[in-house]
């Protein structure tokens, strides 16, 4: 992980609060660069990291393999949109065909989390997360469908809100045919009754 720079940034809110017209020194306003180094350092902590890392321990298998998908749906998304600096929140389903290796459920929430903890576009983070499932833990098969709603659409320009974006990739064996259709299958029943929560509430190991 990329250390912040908090100084940098305190002084960069300042400015970027005085070209609007507004008098950073308010009440309102004065403690507003130290608010937003505490966030940016959350939002911002996977600039610099590797999520397929998160997959180093995964557990060996001593079963035949099988092609049968396991599925993880209602996974938190938050992320920033690169190209207006503004937030996009949805959610992401995983789905995957294990190699020789398995992973506790919780360790997908955090890869997630990992990819999505930069500035992004949606498009990327999707490809990114299904590498990242594919390379740390050497998956057969990798699905993954991100559902998410930009402030950059809802907040600005036409300002329309609840439209989504769905975005999907695929890799190995889920990426064509039959294996494929069944796990979008799966994700669609376990996103009927999956309900995302926050990080710090995930009981997932």
């Amino acid at each position: 992980m990329v250390a912040i720079d908090s100084d940098r940034i305190r002084r960069a809110v300042t400015e970027l609060l005085g070209a609007i017209g507004e008098d950073p020194e308010r009440p309102g306003l004065v403690e507003t660069p130290d608010r937003v180094v505490e966030a940016y350092a959350e939002m911002f902590a996977g600039v610099g990291t590797d999520p397929a890392s998160i997959f180093d321990s995964g557990v060996e298998i001593g079963i035949d393999a099988t092609d049968v998908p396991i599925v993880l749906a209602g996974i938190p998304v938050r992320s920033v949109c690169e190209h207006h600096l503004l937030p996009f929140l949805g959610s992401a389903a995983v789905a995957y065909v294990p190699g020789d290796r398995v992973a506790g459920l919780g360790r997908f929430v955090r890869a997630v989390d990992s990819a999505a903890s930069r500035p992004q576009m949606q498009e990327r983070l999707t490809d990114d997360i299904a590498d990242a499932i594919e390379r740390g833990l050497g998956a057969r098969g990798a699905l993954v469908v991100v559902r998410a709603e930009h402030t950059c659409v809802s907040a600005r320009g036409s300002r329309t809100r609840g439209t989504e974006a769905v975005t999907i990739a695929a890799r190995g064996s889920l990426a064509s045919g039959a294996a494929r259709l069944e796990a979008l299958m799966l994700m669609g029943a376990a996103e009927t009754d999956a309900r995302p929560r926050g990080l710090g509430e995930t009981d997932l190991p």
